[in-house]
């Protein structure tokens, strides 16, 4: 095992019972688009079974939801292997999320409420303060919860439910893929930009700056997957 992955471990709790799965399988996921769980490396399953104080049984029925969501390979007899992400996976699902993202842009311009408004003005205020202090992890989360919000103001459960299905898939990449000073800033440009849409509620504006938003995000991480391929 790598040392991300024995640091880890070492520092991982046992799970609270309520909702066990749930909890499992995004502990699971979370470790994997870390990067915890490198890629191509053996889920440590009896360690992990061990640390997190759970049976082999919900363990392997959190392996095979993360293995449906392209993150895991399921191996006969041999368990479980974090997935390697290919530039074919991004090139298939980016124009695909990109498509989607400016539909729910165009949706939630018309259904947002004010107050999922001021849910994004705030996530924003944090992204940007994460962002001045160079700190990633924190502005990755608060900007995918700025994403997320836009999806719920969409208010149409398929699309966010086929959107999710292909964003976990490119999740991990997004999180390890590293941006240059330069496209650092012309995201956090962007997404004045998408704030600027939603007070206005201009749905065509915002669904082309989501989708161009989306492209240039395509860009940075298959720069990232050919420099560390």
């Amino acid at each position: 095992m790598n040392a991300p992955t024995i640091n880890a471990l070492n520092r991982l709790t046992s799970l609270k019972r309520h909702s066990l799965h749930e909890e499992l399988t995004e502990r699971l996921r979370t470790m994997i688009v870390e990067g915890a769980l490198a890629a191509g490396e053996k889920v440590p399953e009896r360690i992990l079974c061990e640390k997190l104080e759970v049976s082999r049984t919900p363990m392997r029925e959190a392996l095979k939801v993360l293995a449906a969501e392209n993150l895991l390979t399921l191996e006969p007899n041999r368990g479980a292997r974090v997935r390697a992400i290919t530039i074919g996976d991004l090139e298939e699902v980016f124009p695909l999320m990109a498509a989607l993202e400016a539909l729910a842009g165009e949706l939630a311009c018309k259904n947002m409420t004010s107050a999922q408004l001021t849910d994004i003005k705030k996530a924003h205020e944090q992204m940007i303060k994460h962002y001045r202090d160079a700190n990633m992890p924190g502005y990755f989360r608060h900007n995918q919860r700025i994403h997320e919000i836009i999806m719920q103001a969409a208010d149409n459960p398929t699309l966010s439910s086929i959107y999710q299905s292909l964003a976990v898939r490119v999740r991990r990449a997004r999180y390890l893929a590293n941006m240059s000073t330069e496209r650092w800033q012309q995201a956090v440009s962007e997404h004045e930009e998408i704030i600027a849409a939603l007070e206005t509620k201009d749905g065509l504006l915002l669904g082309s700056i989501l989708k161009r938003h989306l492209t240039n995000k395509f860009e940075t991480v298959r720069h990232w997957l050919v420099e560390n391929g």
